[in-house]
């Protein structure tokens, strides 16, 4: 850029610096200031509303915490109930299967047992028809 612009533009910065100043100052003397009495109105309105919107989220807040309490209490309750009963229902199950393994174990037992006895006969057989 050219010294000439530089200095063109640092110019208008000062100038719009001056006339910003000047145009805040110009609009502060238009506001129109409550006088004291009003002010302490106003204050006194807004704080009094900013407490009973305090107080009622507040008793909102103990309401929905108690009903919270009382209704996780009674969730918890029936969840216990069904795992109770779940157990109850997987500890027969597990019985009755105990019980058919069991029966399962007794009756491939006495299979191997009847088997081993053939085989045995079988080879008596074969052994006396060989030797005859």
């Amino acid at each position: 850029m050219p010294k000439k612009e530089i200095k063109n533009n640092k110019k208008e910065n000062s100038k719009n610096k001056k006339s910003f100043f000047k145009d805040f100052k110009a609009e502060l003397k238009k506001v129109v200031w409550p006088t004291p009495k009003q002010l302490v109105n106003n204050t006194v309105a807004v704080i009094t509303i900013v407490l009973i919107t305090a107080a009622i989220v507040f008793v909102l807040d103990l309401t929905f915490e108690t009903l919270n309490k009382h209704g996780v209490d009674k969730v918890k309750e029936a969840i216990t109930q069904i795992d109770e009963e779940t157990n109850n229902d997987e500890n027969t199950n597990t019985n009755s299967d105990s019980s058919s393994e069991s029966e399962s174990t007794e009756q491939n037992t006495s299979t191997e047992n009847v088997t081993n006895e053939t085989n045995t006969e079988n080879t008596d057989n074969v052994t006396e028809n060989t030797a005859q």
